[in-house]
């Protein structure tokens, strides 16, 4: 059976000394978390492994010894090294060395209570401390039929991964002061940065919490500032859950994990949109921007209303050389003119205040630029509610129309609606009633052109309008759900977020063991904007495509702010 043995590369150049871990049996593996070095008492050894096994809850022993010959008078120790094996006691006993400044290594084991004795092969594998302890293994996304092979690989890295990631308290016992008991890990150098990155984790929890605090006095005093309680108070939370971590089931430390990059998301996507959000707002006010927009926005408005006016002329006569109903197409265009006229008289009467109207609204931007975004959408709504309305009769109209034409074609065919049973039943109907739906089939039938063409217009005017929402409210979303911490994280730290590893054949030599590179496979763009990717409440149509154009040729309205299963009128 073949034995791995995971060492962390830091350690190569560690003192002679015996090597820390834990030992995997059902992997027939062992991953070597640090280097005791001389000298050290081996009762101190004990009751220092049995604090950071009731701590850690991690199976902490001592696997064997490393021996660094770089001089020849520690030559010597090999013998004691593999005394210690007697007073520690494990098997197999590990033993391993590095011969001076030669590039292979020798690793052997040692089984003294086995009755057969045999050489297993053996691979050392090195790996990264640092970054296998400071990453998140994630699991496979994709559903192939080797789901099982993949989960089963899956869990024998986790093991390896959680092993490193649940011995945090191991390397940081030599932090601050040195006790009796030296240590080699990934945290050994760099003690003097490890203090300030600490100290800095400690102070961010005071600093989150008067954040947080003032934020809760201006919410007394400015009721709109209440939604952005809920972000700011994730930044508290994201501190205390920095300074309370502690080492829990892998299970519950992966949820957790997930929690704090969500909520590092939040926080990260609040500080944007605020801070794009005052970019705006200084951008509006410098040089009388909102004066301008708003001289401006009356000479658009009247333009706009020019052009539905022609619009409707043009409707009104022989639009593309088709054959109108005379009476019909007049009264729809002077009903449709006569809202112009009210909609122009209604813009020019709030001329005085739009000015006003606009200053306060750029002042919204300082709450982010989202909230900006949603109150341009909702300006855009009012100032094209003249074609909602136009697109509201028209659709009615023809919907009217659609459904009276096939009411009146189910009379001819002697079929009926049944409203109870919502079903399609079988009627017989006398000559006078197939007399009148005759008429009121024709009539219907010759009106439907004058109507369809006047509702086609008016539906594409206000699918554009539809459609800009649409890419308003999507960059809303984009904003909102874009997890931009893990993004930054997955381009600055790409080992954070590790979706695997692979291995690098170094050095292969018969008689040495076979020596690999463990190196972390960073986890795709995609699949963090999937797996980190934070929920929002899309504005945007739910329906198909199909559904869309089934409501479009039956005049159904629709409403963008509707979700799919509601039901609309």
């Amino acid at each position: 059976m073949v034995l791995k043995v995971f060492f962390p590369s830091c350690c190569s150049l560690a003192e002679s000394g015996i090597l820390i871990g834990r030992w995997i049996s059902e992997q027939n593996s062992a991953v070597i978390l640090a280097v005791v070095h001389f000298p050290f008492i081996p009762v101190q050894v004990k009751q220092y492994l049995s604090e950071v096994q009731r701590v850690t809850k991690v199976s902490v022993s001592v696997l064997g010894s490393w021996s660094n010959s770089k001089q020849e008078k520690e030559e010597s120790l090999s013998e004691f090294l593999e005394d210690l094996g007697t007073i520690f006691s494990h098997e197999p006993w590990i033993q391993i060395s590095k011969e001076g400044d030669s590039k292979f290594w020798s690793c052997s084991t040692l089984q003294k209570h086995s009755n057969n004795p045999k050489e297993e092969e053996i691979i050392l594998v090195y790996y990264d401390q640092r970054k296998v302890m400071l990453s998140h293994l994630h699991p496979p996304l994709d559903t192939a039929t080797s789901t099982d092979h993949r989960a089963d690989d899956a869990s024998k890295l986790s093991a390896i991964f959680d092993t490193v990631a649940k011995s945090k308290i191991l390397f940081m016992t030599d932090r601050y002061d040195d006790g009796p008991i030296k240590l080699t890990h990934w945290q050994s150098d760099g003690v003097e940065a490890s203090i300030i990155v600490e100290l800095m984790k400690q102070a961010s929890v005071p600093a989150c919490v008067l954040l947080t605090f003032s934020c809760r006095s201006r919410v007394l005093k400015f009721w709109p500032l209440s939604f952005l309680w809920s972000k700011l108070s994730t930044c508290e939370q994201l501190g205390h859950r920095l300074q309370h971590l502690q080492v829990i089931s892998s299970n519950k430390k992966a949820q957790t994990q997930t929690q704090l990059m969500r909520k590092a998301n939040i926080f990260v996507s609040l500080l944007i949109d605020v801070a794009l959000g005052i970019l705006l707002m200084s951008w509006l006010y410098r040089k009388n921007r909102i004066g301008h927009l708003a001289d401006t926005l009356i000479p658009v408005a009247d333009h706009v209303a020019e052009e539905l006016q022609d619009l409707l002329q043009w409707l009104m006569g022989a639009p593309a050389g088709l054959k109108m109903n005379r009476a019909l197409d007049q009264v729809l265009g002077r009903f449709f003119l006569y809202h112009i006229h009210l909609w122009i008289s209604y813009i020019h009467l709030m001329s005085p205040f739009i000015e006003m109207i606009l200053w306060y609204v750029g002042l919204s931007a300082c709450l982010g630029l989202t909230v900006a975004l949603c109150i341009l959408s909702d300006i855009i709504a009012l100032l094209t509610f003249h074609i909602y309305c136009f697109y509201v009769y028209g659709a009615r109209l023809y919907c009217l129309k659609i459904y009276g034409l096939s009411s009146l074609w189910r009379l001819f065919r002697g079929k009926k609606w049944n409203v109870l049973r919502q079903r399609v039943d079988s009627c017989s109907y006398d000559l006078d009633q197939l007399f009148i739906g005759t008429l009121l089939f024709t009539i219907l039938l010759f009106l439907l052109p004058t109507t369809a063409l006047y509702y086609l217009v008016f539906t594409l005017l206000r699918l554009l309008v539809v459609i800009v929402q649409g890419l308003i409210h999507l960059l809303v979303d984009l904003i909102d759900s874009l997890p931009l911490y893990s993004i930054i994280l997955r381009l600055c730290r790409s080992y954070r977020l590790a979706a695997g590893v692979k291995f690098r054949v170094l050095e292969q030599q018969d008689g040495k063991p076979l020596r690999l590179l463990m190196q972390i496979n960073p986890l795709s763009y995609g699949s963090v904007v999937q797996t980190y990717r934070l929920p929002t409440y899309s504005c945007y149509p739910k329906d198909s495509w199909t559904s869309l154009c089934k409501k479009l040729f039956l005049g159904e309205l629709i409403y963008p702010w509707k979700h799919k299963g509601e039901k609309q009128d």
